[in-house]
């Protein structure tokens, strides 16, 4: 299969194409009732954009629509044949190869040295107090309606690795909070 080059955010959009023809505001509701800002960066204004970028690279191709009565002439996108093979790469590739992350957190504890303790921890507080709040919102949003099975699969996820850092907080907060007793 060729290696085709697409970013994550053409990758989201096209995924939602593959799975059938949409319009744009279309997409936009699906990803609002998925949830998928949670785990992709794809914004409200960004999605013709990429739904022309998509065009121009022969993965999808649109055609009018005009909806009698109700407001103007919509385009509607269709996955090619490109598109389709595009999207399976990069769906084979996604689940198949790790990825390395730079979070910030990283940065900071390089830096770690130059905090006092205190101001350490009450960062490192801070930090925990957001993600226990993630934590919460992607909870409620998985439970808000019925999902496909996929969606829910990328909510358990996201909720393991919150999970996970919250735990690797707790260990760091109490291992600071013991080197200054």
């Amino acid at each position: 299969m060729p290696d085709y080059k697409i970013t994550n955010a053409e990758f989201a959009i096209l995924s939602l194409i593959v799975e059938h023809s949409r319009h744009g505001y279309e997409i936009e509701q699906v990803i609002e009732e998925r949830g998928m800002r949670n785990w992709t960066e794809v914004g409200f204004s960004s999605i013709y954009y990429l739904l022309k970028k998509l065009e121009k690279s022969g993965f999808v191709q649109s055609q009018t629509q005009v909806v009698a009565g109700r407001g103007p002439a919509r385009k509607i996108y269709e996955a090619t044949e490109a598109g389709k093979q595009a999207c399976q790469a990069a769906t084979i590739k996604a689940l198949s190869t790790p990825h390395r992350a730079y979070p910030p957190v990283q940065l900071g504890l390089a830096n770690l040295p130059s905090l006092s303790t205190d101001d350490a921890v009450d960062a490192l507080k801070q930090h925990q107090a957001g993600l226990i709040e993630r934590l919460a919102d992607l909870k409620a949003a998985q439970s808000s309606a019925p999902l496909p099975t996929h969606v829910t699969m990328m909510y358990q996820y996201s909720l393991t690795i919150v999970t996970a850092q919250l735990n690797w907080l707790a260990d760091t907060i109490q291992q600071l909070e013991e080197t200054t007793a």
